[in-house]
């Protein structure tokens, strides 16, 4: 007789079908997002709703569809075409916590997955905030 096997994360979480819920919440918010709506360039979101859901799918051990369809994540590569800024990234995790809190994962479940999402989210920043300094003017003056 064979010992049980233990649930993986990806299975402990609720699999494909929890993921797809929590990404289409995050676009939910991003779709309003005066920061991040821009760094979207498609006028429809839906596909980059589907690969991120599939990333995040086979990250946690799901189906391998990301990397049959596209190839190594090379998250960076991807990402390094759009300035993303902290101020993204914080609007990227605000929209993403919605999309967890959502889903009620338990505890040390959700715990996991906002460590990976917020040091994944860090990795990706790739330009520095605009300074803006009290009190300058604005705009070129002749």
């Amino acid at each position: 007789m064979s010992a049980p096997s233990e649930q993986t994360f990806f299975e402990a979480i609720g699999g494909a079908d929890t993921i797809h819920r929590i990404v289409r919440r995050f676009y939910a918010g991003v779709a309003d997002d005066p920061v991040l709506r821009p760094l979207y360039p498609d006028a429809d979101l839906g596909p980059a709703e589907r690969r991120f859901a599939m990333f995040l799918v086979q990250y946690w051990g799901g189906p391998t569809d990301y990397s049959d369809e596209r190839g190594h994540p090379r998250l960076r590569m991807r990402h390094a075409p759009f300035a993303v800024t902290h101020q993204a990234r914080e609007h990227w995790l605000r929209h993403f916590r919605a999309g967890l809190d959502e889903v009620k994962l338990a505890p040390e479940l959700d715990a996991e997955f906002w460590a990976y999402v917020e040091r994944a989210s860090l990795f990706l920043v790739n330009t520095l905030d605009p300074v803006i300094e009290p009190d300058a003017p604005t705009g070129f003056h002749l």
